[in-house]
């Protein structure tokens, strides 16, 4: 009778070091996942989600694999902050700079947006959590058809308000404040306001986030450590975490990492 192969033998190491590496992860992911229910979580979440260009060419993907990739990484980041009754999400999705790329790739991101949005009308996770969806950022640069889109997944939502879910599209965040001011301005001109009642909660006021709180934690991928335009007034007090993972590679126990690194720092405004 063959003796039986060991699992110990060279052609078994791989194969054991994938379990091992499986075990280890999970068993890390309930450990962190243990540790995050017993503290507050934020509120506000916000991510930069950077790297799908990189992530595609590492993986000899096409460019417009590597963000259909990312745009499934955000299909089961929905997930994790429902796990962790995270209440508002806003996401990075398209600045205004992106749209200086090549027109191809902008044309299949925006065929990307189009189809996303539509899906999340008739989403049933989307219904069941009552999430409501809604874009900000300069509609004008968007194309119609994303428009269009846009307005479906918002009307289908607009009655939820247990979590807001934000994708930024075609956002600046100095057009942003450059826009409030030009608003300020024509109430000034207009006698509504005066110039001594501009502060910074009417500047707050006219913003794209007007009625949400601003972030508590600001999570960006891909290694690069800057906020790249992004929630420029709001992000004054947030924490912020960088993480050398492409935004498509991203996983739940990097997340649940970087909740956890929110959790441990005392959080200051400024004192």
């Amino acid at each position: 009778m063959a003796e039986p192969e060991s699992p110990s033998r060279p052609g078994e190491r791989p194969y054991l070091s994938h379990i091992v590496g499986d075990a280890l992860r999970d068993l890390t992911e309930k450990r962190l996942l243990e540790l995050i229910r017993k503290e507050p979580v934020p509120r506000h979440l916000a991510i930069i989600m950077d790297g799908n260009r990189r992530f595609a060419r590492a993986e000899g993907l096409d460019i417009q694999d590597g963000h259909a990739k990312g745009r499934d990484t955000l299909e089961e980041l929905l997930d994790w902050c429902l796990e962790l009754e995270i209440r508002i999400l806003t996401v990075y999705a398209l600045s205004t700079e992106n749209l200086s790329r090549p027109k191809e790739e902008i044309e299949g991101l925006m065929d990307l947006f189009d189809r996303a949005l539509r899906q999340i009308a008739v989403d049933e996770r989307v219904h069941r959590h009552q999430i409501r969806v809604r874009v900000i950022g300069n509609r004008d640069l968007l194309p119609s058809q994303v428009r269009e889109a846009i307005a479906i997944a918002e009307n289908a939502t607009s009655g939820y308000s247990k979590y807001l879910y934000n994708v930024a599209l075609g956002y600046g965040g100095r057009d942003e404040i450059v826009e409030a001011i030009r608003s300020l301005a024509r109430e000034v001109r207009d006698g509504h306001l005066s110039p001594e009642q501009i502060d910074s909660e009417a500047v707050s006021r006219h913003l794209y986030t007007k009625d949400l709180p601003d972030p508590d934690l600001i999570f960006r991928t891909s290694g690069e450590e800057r906020i790249s335009n992004f929630l420029l007034w709001q992000s004054a007090y947030a924490e912020l975490y960088f993480s050398d993972v492409l935004w498509p590679g991203l996983t739940r126990l990097d997340f649940l990492r970087a909740i956890r690194s929110f959790q441990e720092r005392r959080r200051r405004y400024g004192a």
